[in-house]
């Protein structure tokens, strides 16, 4: 895949948690999400568009209740938008191409690599074990999966 887009079939295809979290601002209840607990190696990439987002060796338990990440793969693919919903100030996180609402980043996270927290709903992502990840076009990611970045 070359082109990340939001396209009316992929947005039609979505679960009514998806749809939700990802066309209408919404967040999936702490704890619950699919991705939480993954551990395996891969990337995770926009539900709508397939753009990747976050790769696993970026990815830790930082007790929120939601996946949280210290970097993206690539910046580019992130859009950051102030936030002043619920009475507070946040920094939403949606994807570039997709146009997808994916959650917050947060300035908590671990210092040593960055302290930046992507606090971001399993409901936006889709998950592409390193195994499969070349079939799917995602090849060029892998060096983001066997080794750190950033």
């Amino acid at each position: 895949m070359s082109k990340w887009e939001k396209r009316p079939e992929a947005v039609a295809a979505l679960d009514e948690q998806q749809y939700y979290v990802t066309q209408q601002n919404g967040t999936e209840p702490p704890g619950t999400g699919a991705l939480l607990h993954n551990k395996a190696p891969g990337i995770y990439v926009d539900v709508v568009s397939g753009e990747p987002l976050f790769a696993s060796v970026d990815k830790y338990d930082s007790g929120s209740g939601w996946p949280s990440f210290v970097r993206p793969i690539e910046p580019a693919h992130l859009r950051e938008i102030e936030d002043r919903s619920l009475g507070m100030l946040r920094t939403e996180v949606r994807s570039a191409h997709g146009d997808s609402h994916l959650g917050h980043v947060f300035p908590d996270g671990p210092r040593d690599q960055g302290g930046l927290r992507y606090c971001i709903n399993s409901a936006a992502l889709r998950f592409v074990h390193r195994d499969d990840m070349e079939a799917e076009g995602y090849g060029d990611y892998l060096t983001f999966v066997e080794t750190e970045h950033g």
